[in-house]
């Protein structure tokens, strides 16, 4: 047999390419349904605000809680233009300290007291406030007579966090791409992207609220697709909004998870899924306060899931006997903020806002030159001021608090509270059962020095493990001791480790070469429409995003697997084998080490280019996205890093010996 047989082997029994998926989605049909029976066992008004304040606390103290609100806004305005019965100021306002948000401001011209405002939040358009698209609707707003302030959001836009001023070149492309890179970051500290978009979204309606022009009773939002998002979390966690018109997101979790769609880093919220909360619950935190749902019918935000939760949340605006303050607007096309979506947003925000029917003409909105439209000197808020923070040196600071934290407890405290919190991550979401075994001898290697044996066994109820299983032709001994290896793609990946596999063997060893949950010969088929298996947006990621909603993760489900992998080594040789030894090679290395400090029966565990530490990975300003979201727990460094561990086992007296 050769080797690129081996790496191309498929197990022939049981749906092992569809497994993973089927474990996810049925868990998470399960947290769904039992979110329906929560929000329809609400009756009253007293009950639902009990229920909003429960989402709405989760909610915030699962992203990590909100920064603080002290900075001063420090606003500027850095231009002006002039249009056909509107003004455009080129504003600026410092969020958090270093944090500069840029953005557009629209009056209407004959304003003579303060007015009805709308928040216009971008969705994922690199140019942001800049784009045709983004420009239309604003324009639209305007011409109905309100005000309205266009931001650029986080990495968009102005906004660039890897903008180079010297070189003037962008090292993390914007936009989907830094916002994944940088959010992969935020979560083993316990926080979430979306954290900075929603304070830079309430320090707008800050400045709104400072603007003589503006009431701060009239202060509605909207935006599209990641706008959308973010206009939803406002309805959510701010109560100033007094209309809400969300475009192209509102649907619901289960609709959304089987369209096999990824996205965004500040669109996934741990943890969530498990709670309960849906979108239902984000469009019921504004009853009974008005909210136009704008969607699109050929969405791939499926439109079955916006109909169905604007069906399910009517009667919470009847609860408060207004049916009228909730509707759909549907347009025929796909994804986008489209023309007539804008035309029903400004006559919705018209009436809500400004008491009146817009009294305008739709003809000859035409984007303005983009140039006009930058609030910067070079393009980039970057290009212009030195002192300039990102969420990168939010994390930074994040990693500081941290330590802070650490040194202020008993190291043995700490050592407790984080083995406590490890096992519940790895072993409270899992149904083990026996393991079970499938034995298939294929022969040996083409050179005739190595034997070969594939095996299949039940990692936990619905999911196998899969491995080979080497040994030395020359001394096939089933009782000899064991050494379990670790890579990334498993046995998939024979030929670049096959110099260490033959090492081994004549060293006496047999090798079982680990294929864990979504990896090697059990890797999953192609769920989602971009990227590769294990490319960005790629499938695993899409299935490691939809573990995190369910406040698990796949590196908890791997250490798992790793543990399981010793009970079948035990299995096999009857209970006789004390030399079960662990080798791991790149970031996997992390399963390895954190199944080590949950088991101790591994005699010895030997590591190649592992992870140093998790806090040194969250502080790099740029670093290998490959299979970096499956490594991933969120929340480990408020218990402990990886040489917090070392220090801890290498201070126990062992018990292998």
């Amino acid at each position: 047999m050769k080797v690129s047989d081996l790496e191309r082997f498929q197990v022939s029994i049981y749906d092992t390419k569809d497994q993973l998926k089927q474990h996810i989605y049925t868990r998470s049909t399960d947290a769904f349904a039992a979110g329906d029976r929560a929000r329809d066992n609400i009756a009253t008004i007293e009950q639902l605000e009990k229920h909003l304040n429960l989402m709405r606390e989760s909610f915030i103290r699962s992203i990590g809680g909100l920064p603080p609100f002290d900075t001063p806004l420090h606003p500027q305005t850095t231009g002006t233009w002039r249009g056909d019965g509107y003004s455009v100021e080129n504003v600026m306002f410092e969020s958090r300290h270093g944090q500069w948000v840029t953005g557009n401001l629209y009056i209407p011209d004959g304003l003579d007291s303060p007015s009805g405002a709308v928040l216009h939040l971008c969705g994922h358009n690199p140019m942001a406030k800049q784009a045709d698209l983004y420009q239309t609707v604003s324009l639209h707003l305007v011409r109905a007579g309100l005000i309205v302030l266009t931001i650029d959001p986080i990495g968009q836009g102005e906004r660039l966090s890897y903008y180079d001023r010297e070189t003037g070149k962008t090292h993390v492309a914007p936009s989907i791409r830094e916002h994944e890179h940088v959010g992969r970051q935020c979560l083993p500290l316990g926080d979430n992207l979306v954290r900075y978009f929603i304070h830079d979204s309430i320090r707008a309606i800050d400045y709104l609220c400072a603007r003589p022009e503006v009431d701060p009773a009239k202060i509605g939002v909207t935006g599209c697709s990641g706008g959308g998002t973010q206009t939803s979390l406002m309805m959510l966690c701010d109560s100033r909004i007094a209309a809400a018109a969300p475009a192209a997101f509102l649907m619901n979790r289960e609709t959304y998870m089987h369209a096999g769609q990824a996205q965004d880093a500040e669109q996934i919220w741990p943890g969530m899924s498990k709670l309960g909360l849906d979108h239902e619950d984000l469009l019921m935190s504004m009853a009974p306060r008005p909210v136009l749902v704008l969607a699109a019918e050929y969405d791939f935000f499926p439109i079955e899931g916006t109909r169905r939760t604007v069906e399910r949340t009517k009667r919470f605006w009847e609860l408060f006997g207004e049916p009228d303050h909730l509707q759909l607007f549907e347009d025929a096309d796909v994804h986008t903020y489209s023309p007539p979506m804008a035309k029903a947003a400004a006559a919705f925000f018209s009436e809500c806002l400004l008491d009146k029917v817009p009294d305008c003409f739709w003809e000859h909105i035409e984007p303005i030159e983009p140039e006009r439209l930058q609030c910067t000197a070079s393009g980039q808020v970057r290009g212009d001021r030195v002192e300039v923070r990102g969420v990168h040196e939010e994390n930074l600071s994040r990693l500081a608090e941290l330590d802070n934290d650490t040194a202020s407890r008993p190291d043995h405290e700490r050592r407790d509270q984080a083995l406590a919190w490890l096992r519940d991550r790895v072993y409270s979401e899992r149904k083990p059962g026996s393991l079970n075994p499938r034995r298939l001898p294929l022969g040996s290697l083409d050179d005739e020095e190595l034997t070969v044996e594939s095996l299949l066994w039940w990692s936990q109820t619905g999911l196998f493990n899969h491995g080979f299983m080497f040994r030395s032709k020359d001394g096939v001994d089933q009782a000899a001791p064991v050494t379990i290896a670790l890579w990334q793609r498993g046995t998939r990946s024979i030929e670049a480790h096959l110099d260490w596999l033959r090492q081994a063997c004549r060293a006496g060893r047999a090798v079982l070469v680990l294929d864990v949950s979504g990896d090697g010969a059990i890797t999953p088929n192609s769920i989602t429409a971009k990227g590769g298996i294990h490319e960005f947006y790629g499938t695993v990621h899409k299935l490691t995003t939809d573990l995190f909603w369910l406040d698990d993760s796949l590196a908890a489900l791997r250490i798992f697997d790793v543990v399981r992998s010793i009970d079948l080594v035990e299995l096999l040789g009857g209970k006789t084998n004390a030399d079960i030894r662990l080798y791991a090679e790149g970031r996997f290395s992390l399963y390895a080490e954190l199944a080590e400090v949950l088991d101790g029966r591994l005699k010895l565990v030997e590591i190649e280019n592992g992870v140093d530490s998790m806090a040194e990975w969250v502080g790099s300003r740029y670093y290998d996205a490959l299979d970096s979201e499956a490594v991933l727990l969120p929340g480990m460094l408020r218990y402990f890093d990886l040489p917090d561990l070392r220090r801890w086992r290498a201070s126990t007296p062992s018990n292998r010996d």
